[in-house]
């Protein structure tokens, strides 16, 4: 099968021919997209992970805080993203706003969408008078699998992939090209599935159960943003720019993904450079033992 497949696409795979589809489930009168799922998962498995990390001594906050926050911060995503992307990629939106309230239609901005929860967890600290900055410490160690479910969304979607190659598992995605022979180009979905979900997963694992990062304000969320940031800019050379805005690209040498990435290399680098200064003895929510 997978040999006959590389064959008729001249040495490449065929995505039409790798049996996937956009849609889970279709009952006609409901429709569930693997896009929704992966929303749903990485929300799910998330909040998960978050109770194991609040189970450990120094918690910024309690179980009943937690329930409380995932409310927030999924209307953090679910808005902040969609805004985001209508700001920075939907500029043929403007010419029809009510696309905008169009939430089916797709179009979600991870930096929107990490504003959008920054916000949230906000509103949420000052409502409970919690420490917001070590709130986000623990949310940015969850972050990993939301974006690991979404970039593999992507690809069965067969959406935002990359430039045009010649290496052995270059895949040919049909329509990329108007008129024209599709070309093999790099599955660079799966490249930020790699390095945004697993890779960065696991070195925030790292940080959080074997260093005591997470008693330094900042730290972690600074490491999330200086990881993500450095993997989306590198991974951005191998990806096509939306469609929409490739003259931006030629004219300033940079993807619109890489630009929006520069800040957050530049807070992340600061929020870990200043860690330590602001570590501080940790008075558990629930408990009364300090941790240093």
């Amino acid at each position: 099968m997978i040999l006959s497949t590389l064959a008729a696409a001249g040495g490449h795979i065929r995505f039409d021919q790798l049996g996937l589809d956009p849609v889970a489930l279709d009952l006609g009168f409901f429709t569930l997209k693997w896009y929704s799922l992966a929303y749903l998962a990485g929300i799910l498995v998330g909040w998960w992970y978050l109770l194991k990390l609040l189970a450990q001594p120094g918690a910024p906050m309690a179980r009943r805080h937690a329930d409380d926050m995932v409310f927030y911060a999924t209307l953090g995503i679910i808005l902040g993203g969609r805004i985001g992307y209508v700001l920075f990629y939907g500029e043929d939106m403007w010419s029809d706003p009510w696309r905008i309230l169009r939430l089916w239609d797709g179009g979600m901005s991870f930096h929107g969408g990490v504003v959008g929860t920054s916000i949230g967890i906000l509103l949420m600290a000052r409502k409970h008078k919690l420490n917001w900055l070590r709130i986000h410490d623990y949310v940015a160690c969850c972050a990993p699998f939301g974006l690991f479910f979404g970039r593999l969304a992507n690809f069965v979607n067969g959406e935002l992939w990359g430039k045009p190659t010649d290496v052995a598992w270059g895949i040919v995605f049909p329509n990329t090209v108007a008129g024209g022979l599709d070309p093999a180009r790099h599955p660079s979905q799966l490249y930020e599935a790699g390095l945004e979900g697993i890779v960065l997963g696991a070195l925030l694992w790292f940080l959080f159960w074997r260093t005591n990062a997470r008693y330094q304000p900042g730290k972690l969320v600074g490491w999330f943003l200086l990881g993500y940031g450095l993997s989306r800019f590198f991974v951005e050379f191998f990806r096509e720019a939306d469609e929409q805005l490739m003259e931006f690209a030629r004219q300033t040498g940079l993807h619109m993904g890489q630009w929006l990435t520069l800040p957050m290399i530049a807070g992340g680098i600061y929020l870990i450079v200043t860690a330590n200064r602001r570590r501080q003895r940790i008075e558990p929510i629930a408990g009364s033992e300090s941790v240093a």
